[in-house]
């Protein structure tokens, strides 16, 4: 076997085993996913069983039958707390971008005193988890009479996304060269102009990135939005889940199948705009 006969074995090899290391890693991060899909279809029997029942013996839809056909005879009105888990993630990502946007302009764009201790503050605001807010923000959201209503939940949310949206918009900001904007100015755009129809095309990628995560985060949030509300009226998806829970027992296989109908959106979200979603972080992610 020449040398060029050896180099190519040990390439097919190489991408072999990444292969395989891969197909591994993607099996380990889907399981849990996969788990509960069937768990949401079998009996609470084979749910609780020891040693657990890998491959699925009886499978149904009467979980997701007893979901929305409870719907307003007393059952989990999932109707209503996915409405509440929309608006709020929706409106709180649009007000999380606009914001994002500006400073993350700001911040590539202009230079100003403190900008990088003001950066960095913002940066450090990532590491408070949020379940240690919660109690702070129950009580001054309980002063402020917010408590259980859509505004006081998508104020905390856009609290929470502004710093990661403002850093991934600054770094794709990085990328788009001045002179683009500064041609524009010059052929008699304003700079508002310029940002709009040069600038702002060319960050589309990023910013669609991060309104990604900043709407991921909203719609799966538990601990902030289960000390925050309270009436069906503002509890979302996430807090539902602890519909199925009593003193003494839990339903399973309904948590399972509302979890499946928590997941699908997110889901059919992040395929749409997967193309965007890749670009924007592999572009942004390099600081200028």
């Amino acid at each position: 076997m020449n040398d060029n006969a050896k180099a190519r074995l040990a390439n097919r090899l190489i991408a072999l085993a990444h292969g395989i290391a891969l197909f591994l890693a993607m099996t380990i991060i889907c399981l849990p996913g996969l788990w509960i899909v069937l768990s949401s279809f079998r009996p609470t029997v084979e749910i609780m069983a020891k040693p657990p029942v890998w491959i699925p013996q009886d499978l149904s839809l009467d979980a997701y039958v007893a979901m929305f056909s409870g719907i307003g005879r007393g059952g989990i009105p999932v109707i209503d707390y996915f409405r509440n888990s929309l608006i709020i993630s929706l409106t709180s990502t649009a007000i999380a971008l606009l914001i994002g946007m500006a400073g993350g302009y700001a911040f590539a764009r202009f230079r100003f005193k403190a900008k990088s201790a003001i950066f960095l503050g913002l940066m450090l605001t990532r590491t408070v988890p949020g379940v240690a807010l919660s109690l702070p923000l129950f009580f001054v959201y309980s002063r402020l009479e917010i408590i259980d209503t859509h505004f006081g939940l998508i104020l905390a949310y856009v609290a929470l996304n502004l710093p990661f949206t403002i850093w991934l918009i600054d770094g794709f900001f990085r990328q788009v060269p001045r002179d683009l904007a500064e041609a524009a100015q010059i052929d008699g755009c304003t700079r508002w102009q310029a940002f709009w129809q040069v600038e702002f095309p060319l960050a589309g990628p990023g910013i669609a990135s991060a309104g990604i995560f900043a709407f991921l985060t909203s719609w799966n949030e538990f601990a902030l939005a289960s000390q925050l509300t309270r009436s069906v009226s503002s509890k979302t998806l996430p807090v539902g889940l602890l519909d199925y829970t009593a003193e003494f027992t839990i339903d399973w296989r309904g948590m399972c199948a509302l979890a499946v109908m928590m997941i699908i959106p997110a889901l059919v979200l992040t395929f749409v705009v997967q193309k965007h979603l890749v670009s924007g972080l592999t572009s942004g992610a390099v600081k200028g």
